[in-house]
């Protein structure tokens, strides 16, 4: 796999390795990531392969996809959507799109991703029920 091209910089990233960005958690040690050093840019891979997971992220991405994920994934954990993939499913319809990862959003997609979340969130408690698919 060609190595993705850093959008911060335009530089391409390199492979490296859990142990080298996250020195504090062994766990993650064997884990491929994609690193542009001078960016602090980089992105996970799938379990086992070298696909990365979405796209480079800075700092500042990784805060707002954190949020997004924190703000989503209360859907499906707390089952106001029955399970992940319908969310993901919803999560998509509502954005106008096919498919959806978060790991692929930028900044605007975070934030639309947790305005979205949100609001589900509090039309589930309005419902009656409060859960629905």
């Amino acid at each position: 796999m060609t190595s993705p091209i850093c959008p911060y910089c335009q530089a391409e990233s390199h492979r490296t390795t859990g142990k080298v960005v996250y020195p504090r958690h062994p766990r993650l040690a064997d884990k491929v990531i994609y690193r542009c050093v001078p960016c602090d840019a980089y992105v996970g891979c799938h379990p086992g392969t070298d696909k990365p997971l979405g796209r480079l992220a800075n700092a500042e991405l990784r805060q707002w996809k954190k949020r997004a994920h924190a703000a989503f994934d209360i859907l499906w954990q707390s089952r106001i959507i029955e399970n992940r993939s319908k969310a993901y499913a919803w999560l998509a319809q509502e954005m106008g799109i096919r498919e959806i990862h978060i790991g692929e959003q930028d900044i605007e997609g975070c934030k639309r991703v947790i305005e979205l979340s949100i609001q589900r969130h509090r039309d589930s408690l309005k419902s009656p029920h409060g859960i629905s698919g």
